[in-house]
């Protein structure tokens, strides 16, 4: 199965037909097309407000973290001052797990009798 045609591909195929065909008019239109294209994909995209609400709950847990001590997330959500009252074990769950994908890898689970623990990374 091919690729998928994206808009970018899609109106750089019909920009090059058209100059092909000498339809200046046409030309011009898809290069104004790609111009907005790059315009939306290279654009500043601001956080959600729950994206934001996310960030600022991984900055707590790293925070309210002591080196060389490993937690549960049920140790932590009973202990730890930065999760709303909403908050459930499997968001807490993902959060560290971004937490642990990060280029600088905050966070190191281990397991231990099919048991998760997490502890800063040293």
């Amino acid at each position: 199965m091919a690729d998928k045609i994206t808009q970018k591909i899609g109106f750089t195929r019909a920009k090059e037909m058209y100059e092909q065909l000498g339809d200046a008019e046409m030309v011009e239109f898809f290069e104004k097309r790609l111009a907005q294209l790059e315009k939306r994909s290279t654009a500043e995209r601001k956080l959600t407000p729950h994206q934001q609400e996310n960030e600022a709950i991984k900055q707590g847990i790293v925070a309210n973290m002591e080196n060389g001590v490993r937690y549960t997330i049920a140790d932590m959500l009973v202990t730890f001052d930065c999760f709303p009252e909403t908050m459930t074990a499997q968001r807490v769950s993902a959060l560290l797990s971004q937490l642990g994908e990060r280029g600088t890898k905050e966070i190191v689970r281990t397991e231990e009798k099919g048991k998760a623990y997490f502890a800063l990374a040293s």
